[in-house]
């Protein structure tokens, strides 16, 4: 036997021998089924559109919706085959929180039967979404209270976004039924996202600069211009569902009105070739430094123009989609302590002054009531700096599951494999562009999607290690250290290759 020959058998049994042992690990979870059962799939869809005067989020100012362009959903996908279950549900949300996640899984595991370890739910980040996190907890406490300009004795927003997820997930696997699955990628031509960290003359990182300004070296990372796609068909062929895949943040819309930013565009590029009944399910890839603002020009991109852009470019390429040649059904999760910051005793009475100052009508610098927020979510997180006032100073980031976790916050990586082609990832929070990529060039999966903002958005920002020396504003809007984001892409990896090597 010649020396590569050996050498690759060699790493091939290094590979099986690593995940077997990461099979036997505190926080896996596998299951497969026999690539003879059928693989049966389901799609739905469930308007969760808020009331009028609920309050939109996304930024750090209350703003009470007063219309909608176009309805808010979440869009669900359940497999099965055989015994084994998973489900992925996307929702018009700016970000899943985990207390959101672990009721729904539970309302949902309970329904159909669906493991809550392989339910994987995620946000698309669109900006004209509800700020639902505050009137969520205190629902869960059983509290009910007026909401922006919603009286008290409405119906709870949050038995409708609940109910509506739970819903899509039901519905979905209700109608599943024996699938054929193709996949296929295309490449972003027109330019609609843009790496949104520039590198300085003065050696510092800033976020939302212009080329035309002197101090301005060059873009500090790289986009990723990929769309991939998988198509979701019955067994006479007939198209149901489209999910697809791409990097660029859903900020694009601005205003008072509910509008599910320019995925929405890209349902209609679907619908006109497969049917007004197709559902288009869109992950958002790892964005967390991209935008839609082009760096070369003073103008931004219409969410119109970036949706169209995108819908034709996945128009073209859906004719082309590759049947699956197997249609083997893995699901594996695992958990991830991230190592939570830690603010000292000043930092969060500071930052308790900083928001305080802001209820009350006080202007301050943008990144400093970023750090503010930041702190105090973090400090009602820490068993060592929980404090009782929280609620008072917080919308976003208020939450039960995670109170008291101490040195580390738990989060779930989570990996859906159909036979040799398809690998879908679920990571939690806002992620670096770059760390999207190293999973996709590190994957066995020809047809990679890394779907963001998934079961957890706590974390906020999961810049790389090299941007966290960087600094701006993404570094400082992060609840968890350095080095985070690499934990997930390690995870991440790990199992997408147990899977490959049917590591049961």
């Amino acid at each position: 036997m010649n020396p590569t020959a050996l050498t690759d058998r060699f790493l091939r049994c290094c590979l099986l021998v690593g995940v077997a042992l990461l099979a036997t690990s505190p926080g896996w979870h596998a299951s497969s089924a026999s690539a003879a059962e059928p693989l049966s799939v389901g799609t739905a869809e469930v308007d969760i559109t808020p009331p009028l005067g609920f309050p939109m989020a996304g930024y750090y100012h209350e703003r009470l919706a007063e219309g909608t362009i176009d309805p808010l959903k979440a869009k669900a996908i359940v497999f099965r085959q055989g015994d084994q279950r998973a489900a992925m549900v996307v929702c018009d949300l700016t970000g899943i929180s985990r207390d959101l996640c672990d009721v729904v899984r539970s309302r949902a595991a309970e329904q159909t039967g669906i493991p809550a370890t392989a339910i994987a739910i995620s946000a698309t980040h669109s900006h004209t979404a509800p700020d639902y996190t505050k009137h969520l907890y205190q629902y869960l406490q059983g509290r009910r209270v007026a909401v922006g300009s919603v009286p008290a004795d409405q119906p709870p927003y949050a038995e409708k976004l609940i109910g509506g997820i739970v819903q899509a997930i039901a519905t979905a696997d209700a109608q599943a039924g024996p699938a054929k699955i193709a996949s296929g990628s295309a490449t972003q031509v027109t330019p609609v996202s843009f790496n949104r960290r520039f590198v300085m003359r003065d050696g510092s990182v800033q976020t939302w600069r212009n080329l035309a300004d002197p101090q301005v070296v060059r873009p500090a990372g790289p986009i990723d211009p990929e769309i991939n796609f998988v198509t979701l068909a019955s067994a006479n062929g007939q198209v149901h569902g489209v999910l697809s895949n791409f990097a660029l943040h859903l900020d694009t819309v601005g205003g008072m009105r509910w509008s599910g930013d320019y995925p929405y565009f890209i349902e209609q590029a679907v619908r006109k070739r497969l049917g007004p009944d197709v559902v288009s399910i869109f992950g958002a890839g790892c964005c967390g430094d991209i935008n839609h603002s082009d760096p070369s020009r003073s103008e931004r991109n219409r969410t119109d123009f970036i949706g169209n852009a995108l819908g034709q470019t996945l128009d073209a390429a859906l004719p082309e989609a590759n049947p699956l040649a197997s249609d083997r059904l893995q699901v594996r999760s695992t958990v991830v302590n991230l190592p939570l910051q830690r603010p000292s005793g000043e930092q969060i009475e500071r930052s308790r002054q900083l928001l305080q100052l802001i209820r009350n009508g006080g202007k301050v610098e943008f990144l400093d009531q970023v750090i503010a927020y930041k702190t105090m979510m973090i400090a009602q997180y820490r068993a060592d700096t929980r404090t009782d006032d929280a609620e008072s100073l917080l919308g976003l980031g208020l939450s039960h599951a995670y109170a008291d976790v101490s040195d580390t916050i738990p989060v779930d990586v989570q990996t859906i494999c159909i036979g040799d082609e398809v690998g879908i990832v679920f990571l939690p929070g806002e992620v670096f562009v770059e760390l999207g990529l190293a999973i996709k060039q590190a994957s066995p999966y020809r047809t990679t999607l890394v779907v963001e903002l998934s079961n957890c958005v706590e974390t906020i920002y999961l810049p790389t290690r090299a941007a966290s020396a960087g600094g701006s504003y993404e570094v400082t809007n992060s609840t968890v250290e350095p080095g985070s984001g690499e934990m997930l892409v390690e995870a991440a990896i790990k199992l997408l290759r147990a899977s490959a090597a049917n590591v049961e």
